[in-house]
């Protein structure tokens, strides 16, 4: 389970300092009020101008040191909030890296960013308000409670009616927020999930023109999450007004029974100073906490929401004692695999078994949903199986450490992803310390060189945000040549020639096999052109395999395989 104080716990020495600073400040702010009245009640009554000066360089004194313990117990509940803020976002970030893809269609992207950022700033301020007033509005409200008493018991009885008013008010204001803080974070997940699909889908919003559409869908998301927050705004507003008003008709009725007291000599002018001030202290401990309790529920509602990406427990773990591969190098089999999707009313993928070796180029084929990419995916453990075995040099892929898996494979997936960089740190991304000539011989294998080297900079020319200023065709070139660079045993290209012209590709084709004679290559295909010089092709139909060999052999063997076939290619070229 999530703990907080294992994220504190670095900064234990710094939120002992912060302690002892606001103790130090509340000691000074409570001494004041009495040394005030000292001097109204000893100096001027007995016009002891020494007196005065003396008293009034000590107040002088205990203020200044007040002053430097609050600016230091600020500086330091600073530095620890916004350190526990950074301790919280690594540990989310650190926690999605670990899940499987079955959290993230789980959760979603949106709300994992809302929850690493919005949701960790609103833990990051309220801890820094706790950290400034948890120790000084408790000591400030007992002490100032102390110290009236000590003045007057009797006037004192005025906290018995102010108190309780001001505390309930808080608590009744608090409970009627909590829901509302909890439902405005999930608005604001919606609201980031219509502006993602808003921004990634642009291209596709206006060649429709659906622009309009689209504004009216953020418009609808946006109005949503402002009448929640208008409406927790309109509740929170309340406390202010009526907390002033309890302090001001308190203030009153000090002034007005204490003078009463003062005149039958029962007390003071000093002491009903200070008694006053005393009473502004306790009042203003209250309006600290009741700032505490209008950030506290939205807090309290974004922790929630950080607790259960923290304690959500990864479906792929690495298993307690992670078996070393001894097999042979490349070697992928699939035996009798079934895989169903969480909450499919059927399997994806119905044993399968096929073998891949090293050497061999095996072709995957299919109509669209027969499960190609599902199967492929399969292979680096981005899913768990339900039944059967994959084993990857021999070894099932769930009793190896999931990094020494990835480690052998070259993944190519069906979309390309790039990342904001340079050519040549997007190519290094498959092979962190490769060489200048082993990233310019990856893009010459996969037939990137010659676009690369007409861009302005060549390999050090600066890539846009997902790629947006390459074609598609030049983000596929460039996502084979990250795969080709870090020289695995298995490559998987999952439909990864899809936008590259005939000539493209097949030049492509016949410098991987040149490159890949001692690698096994899984090719997830559409076109037959693509996939028809393969060792081995398997068909796949509805999740299993309904035909697997060469080419010539599944005309003769696989109807599907022939219809795919008679769909792509003229009778000349089905004979040639």
């Amino acid at each position: 389970m999530f703990s907080l104080s294992r994220f504190l716990r670095p900064f234990a020495l710094m939120i002992a300092g912060v302690l002892a600073l606001q103790f130090g400040q509340s000691m000074a702010q409570l001494y004041l009020p009495t040394l005030l009245s000292d001097i109204v009640d000893t100096g001027i009554v007995k016009g002891d101008i020494d007196y005065i000066w003396r008293i009034g360089m000590l107040m002088l004194l205990i203020a200044g040191l007040g002053t430097i313990c609050a600016i230091l117990a600020t500086l330091l509940a600073a530095r620890v909030s916004t350190g526990l803020g950074r301790h919280l976002r690594t540990a989310v970030f650190a926690q999605v890296s670990r899940f499987s893809l079955h959290e993230f269609d789980k959760l979603g992207t949106a709300t994992l960013i809302t929850r690493t950022t919005n949701d960790i700033n609103q833990v990051q301020q309220v801890w820094q308000i706790i950290m400034v007033m948890m120790i000084t509005a408790p000591i400030m409200m007992i002490g100032g409670v102390i110290m009236a008493v000590s003045k007057d018991a009797t006037l004192s009885l005025i906290f018995v009616v102010a108190v309780p008013i001001l505390a309930l008010t808080i608590t009744l204001i608090a409970l009627r927020a909590v829901p509302l803080f909890r439902a405005m974070q999930k608005k604001i997940d919606k609201l980031n999930l219509v502006l993602r699909e808003n921004l990634t889908g642009i291209r596709v919003i206006r060649a429709f023109n659906r622009s309009e559409y689209e504004k009216q869908r953020f418009t609808a998301a946006n109005a949503d999450l402002t009448a929640t927050a208008i409406k927790v705004n309109r509740t929170m507003a309340l406390l202010f007004p009526i907390l002033l008003l309890v302090m001001n008709f308190t203030t009153i009725a000090i002034i007005w029974f204490g003078g009463i007291r003062i005149d039958s000599g029962g007390m003071q002018v000093g002491d009903l100073i200070a008694f006053l001030q005393y009473a502004m202290q306790i009042m203003w401990s209250l309006l600290m906490v009741s700032m505490l309790f209008i950030m506290v529920p939205r807090a309290q509602a974004s922790s929630v929401r950080i607790n259960e990406v923290l304690n959500m427990q990864p479906d792929i773990t690495d298993p307690a004692q992670a078996q070393t591969p001894t097999g042979e190098h490349g070697l992928v089999e699939f035996r009798n695999v079934t895989f169903s999707y969480p909450g499919a009313e059927q399997p994806a993928l119905c044993d399968i078994s096929f073998t891949a070796r090293p050497g061999e180029v095996v072709a995957i084929i299919g109509g669209t949903g027969a499960g190609k990419s599902t199967l492929v995916n399969l292979i680096p453990r981005f899913y768990d199986i339900d039944s059967g075995n994959i084993l990857v040099d021999g070894v099932d892929v769930r009793e190896m450490d999931q990094e020494t898996l990835r480690a052998k494979i070259g993944f190519v997936p069906q979309q390309a992803v790039l990342f904001t960089g340079t050519v040549a740190e997007n190519v290094r991304y498959g092979k962190e310390d490769a060489t200048d000539d082993e990233v310019r011989d990856a893009a010459t294998i996969a037939q990137a060189l010659d676009f690369v080297t007409a861009m302005p900079e060549g390999f050090d020319s600066l890539i846009a945000q997902a790629g947006a200023n390459l074609s598609g065709g030049q983000k596929q070139r460039l996502s084979i040549a990250r795969a080709l660079v870090r020289r695995p045993e298995v490559y998987i290209f999952d439909d990864s020639f899809s936008a590259l012209d005939f000539k493209t590709d097949a030049r492509l084709r016949r410098a991987l096999r040149r490159e890949t004679t001692q690698a096994t290559v899984i090719i997830v295909g559409q076109r037959v052109t693509t996939i028809m010089d393969a060792d081995r092709i398997l068909v796949l139909d509805e999740g299993s395999i309904a035909g697997q060999g060469t080419h010539k052999e599944l005309l003769q063997t696989s109807e599907v395989y022939r219809e795919i076939v008679a769909s792509q290619l003229s009778e000349e070229e089905l004979v040639a």
